[in-house]
């Protein structure tokens, strides 16, 4: 337990957190709605640091990050929680936590994470599985010894927190996969039970800090397949953050309250990657169906074949000191 970063007291013994957008009011006893931060006596605690619910290498291409140091490894943590309570969360098991559990998890510090991630010969750690957000000092403690030791950092994140938070993290933090789960109010509402505008804010926020992104959504039959919103997605993209970030339209599968759904089909996700080119985007994939050629990486000027993927292994990397072999054009990206 550590006492937590940005959050205000106020009259009557509550408490303002000023971590994420939610900007939770929190009683005396009571917890936010991330469930791991908790009011005792007017001082709110973080009730997670430390305590890792899960600890893997990865390959960096599971985050999903297609463009930071291809084919390296990344440290992978999380703890209990998260701020969002999605309907398809696929971690539920770890990220829905009640606000009366009890916090459980193997205890780590920061020191100890770095050093298993430069012992397990990661090049990055991932703060991911769960909402990054919600770990926010463990997760700040952690990437300022990981960058002194030159690993880089990446959230696998929601995209709500705090402007003044990710400011605070922005100088250790080198990349981040964002979920825009969605391009309407009414799905963001109804299904992760948050705002889409503020999404979009954070995302916009994320890029103006200088840090890499990439961008996943799930594409689910009949709540956010429409060609307006994918269209929608798109111009976002192309607008606000540039050509060059990597949209990457993924396979839903039924899970948690949301079973009443079916997968995703392929010519769907085909669709939205269409969409994506169309509007001008550089590079967009095709995720969890491993083998269908959506998952490779093409020169977007002279479109030779550069990066061959099958799931999240490489199986060709023809890219030299981030340019095409062939054409010379700049591939964007960390570690090309």
């Amino acid at each position: 337990m550590k006492e937590a970063m940005f959050y205000q007291r106020e009259e009557g013994g509550l408490v303002r957190c000023g971590l994420c957008r939610f900007n939770c009011l929190i009683k005396d006893g009571a917890r936010g709605i991330c469930a791991v931060r908790e009011n005792r006596g007017g001082i709110l605690y973080s009730l997670v640091y430390g305590k890792l619910c899960a600890e893997h290498v990865d390959p960096i291409e599971k985050k999903p990050l297609f463009h930071v140091l291809p084919g390296s490894k990344s440290y992978s943590i999380a703890t209990v929680g998260c701020n969002f309570h999605c309907r398809h969360c696929q971690n539920y098991s770890i990220s829905q936590v009640r606000r009366d559990a009890d916090i459980l998890g193997q205890e780590r510090s920061p020191e100890e994470v770095v050093k298993q991630a430069q012992a397990a010969g990661s090049l990055s750690i991932a703060y991911t599985y769960t909402e990054p957000t919600i770990f926010f000092e463990f997760a700040y403690d952690t990437a300022r010894l990981a960058r002194a030791a030159g690993l880089k950092n990446i959230f696998v994140t929601n995209g709500y927190i705090s402007k003044e938070a990710l400011t605070t993290i922005a100088p250790y933090l080198d990349a981040a996969n964002i979920d825009l789960k969605g391009f309407s109010e009414g799905f963001y509402r109804d299904v992760i039970h948050a705002r889409l505008s503020e999404v979009l804010d954070s995302i916009i926020e994320y890029r103006r800090q200088g840090i890499w992104i990439e961008l996943t959504t799930l594409i689910i039959p009949g709540l956010n397949d429409s060609e307006e919103e994918l269209q929608g997605i798109a111009s976002f993209i192309v607008n606000n953050l540039g050509v060059d970030t990597p949209w990457h339209v993924t396979q839903f599968y039924p899970t948690y309250k949301l079973i009443d759904r079916p997968r995703t089909p392929v010519k769907t996700l085909r669709r939205a990657r269409e969409i994506g080119l169309a509007a001008g985007l550089h590079y967009v994939y095709e995720g969890n169906v491993p083998g269908e050629g959506g998952e490779n990486t093409w020169c977007h000027c002279c479109s030779s074949l550069l990066i061959e993927r099958y799931g999240f292994m490489i199986v060709t990397n023809k890219i030299h000191n981030g340019v095409c072999p062939d054409c010379g054009a700049a591939i964007a990206g960390i570690g090309m």
